[in-house]
């Protein structure tokens, strides 16, 4: 299965601790293509269906169902968690993600 930056894909969490995301869920890697090619691990932002407006989320709308990425949940997993890829973020989504990824951790 190919894993690209910015592709949403269902994702075990399982097992977690405390107020990590858990469950199975939507996530869109955030990790750059150069390393989802060459590690056994990705980076991603888990989604929710919570439309809770946080500085650290970004609003989607995919599958028709309106969600949040949780730039304030980023891990990093074992490509072996990833169950299916379900699309693809629009390039509007792209740029608020990385918007939201540069006001989050860069000065």
């Amino acid at each position: 299965m190919e894993i690209n930056q910015y592709s949403i894909v269902l994702v075990n969490l399982d097992p977690t601790f405390g107020s990590e995301i858990k469950k199975n869920r939507p996530c869109v890697i955030i990790s750059p293509d150069v390393m989802n090619k060459h590690l056994d691990t990705i980076v991603l932002a888990p989604m929710t269906t919570n439309l809770k407006r946080y500085p650290t989320r970004v609003a989607v709308d995919h599958d028709g169902k309106k969600g949040m990425i949780m730039i304030d949940q980023i891990r990093t997993v074992d490509k072996k968690r990833v169950m299916q890829v379900l699309g693809m973020l629009t390039k509007s989504e792209i740029k608020n993600c990385k918007d939201i990824i540069k006001e989050t951790f860069v000065d």
